[in-house]
């Protein structure tokens, strides 16, 4: 199971990222765009990830993942259990989130690509 503050320990080592309190849910952004988000509850974490791969990874693991509520379907977005998550597979799925909405050469000087 991971937390928000394994989360929160991440992203404070990723460039431009910002944490935010928003109607009682943690939200981690670059600029204006939420990349991963908690519920109230902090029992879902939300974080983007490709439209077009979102079917394969729910199909791969419908256990642990889930697609967000009807009106969010529009955005690169998927939700997982953080009871399910372990900490390696949090920090690849946090990652992979950030690399999404910061500029590649942002991502390239953190990651050393």
């Amino acid at each position: 199971m991971i937390t928000v503050d394994q989360v929160r320990a991440l992203t404070r080592t990723l460039p431009r990222t910002s944490e935010h309190l928003i109607r009682d849910q943690v939200k981690f952004r670059v600029g204006a765009i939420v990349y991963v988000a908690f519920s109230q509850d902090e029992t879902v974490m939300g974080f983007a990830f490709p439209k077009e791969e979102r079917a394969a990874l729910i199909e791969s693991e419908p256990e642990k993942f889930h697609l967000p509520r009807e009106s969010d379907l529009r955005f690169n977005w998927v939700h997982a259990w953080t009871e399910a998550l372990d900490e390696p597979e949090m920090r690849e799925l946090v990652v992979d989130a950030w690399r999404m909405v910061v500029p590649k050469k942002v991502a390239a000087a953190r990651l050393g690509l």
